[in-house]
């Protein structure tokens, strides 16, 4: 299966995707609503795709002008489909893979912090409490979007105060900005 690339650098482009149900790719109408919905925030962006599946969400941010994403994925197939996503589109050195589980990631990195992430964890198990600790990788001000099932509570956070909420049938949206 693939899916594809909505707008910009590389809008119209296909990408591969991991078969069957190792992950559940971001419909095309879900991906297009978050990107419309945080306009020119992408734009120049340190992105982090946390659970990143195919790698679709970051390649749209990256086709709309972010300038770098970090993938975060540890299933192997779904690895693989990343980095050969990668390579299709030419955008090695704006890219990083790490093929690790997202919650012991968080642990070791020290790295700057982020201006955007996603975060799309398996509906089956979505990890909140991973995700909640995801916020503290944000710049201050900076945007979080967690995508989850659509009639699920959305975890909050002191100091993040959530910004919007979207349905769209099983499938939601969360905004999280961290205070200033």
């Amino acid at each position: 299966m693939n899916v594809r690339i909505i707008a910009g650098e590389f809008g119209g482009r296909r990408i591969e995707t991991p078969d069957g149900k190792r992950t559940h790719p971001m419909s095309e109408r879900v991906r297009g609503a978050l990107f419309n919905s945080i306009g020119d925030e992408v734009k120049g962006a340190r992105v982090l795709d946390a659970f990143a599946g195919s790698g679709a969400v970051g390649i749209e941010a990256l086709s709309r002008g972010a300038d770098h994403v970090t993938f975060i994925e540890r299933d192997r197939v779904a690895q693989k489909v990343i980095a050969e996503n990668i390579q299709l589109l030419g955008i090695e050195e704006r890219t990083k893979v790490v093929k690790a589980p997202v919650g012991g990631w968080i642990n070791t990195y020290d790295g700057e912090p982020f201006d955007l992430i996603f975060v799309d964890p398996p509906y089956h198990d979505p990890q909140f409490s991973t995700a909640m600790q995801l916020l503290g990788l944000l710049k201050p001000g900076a945007l979080m979007v967690l995508s989850k099932p659509g009639r699920s509570e959305s975890p909050t956070k002191p100091g993040v105060v959530v910004v919007d909420n979207r349905s769209y049938g099983d499938a939601a949206l969360t905004y999280y900005r961290l205070e200033e």
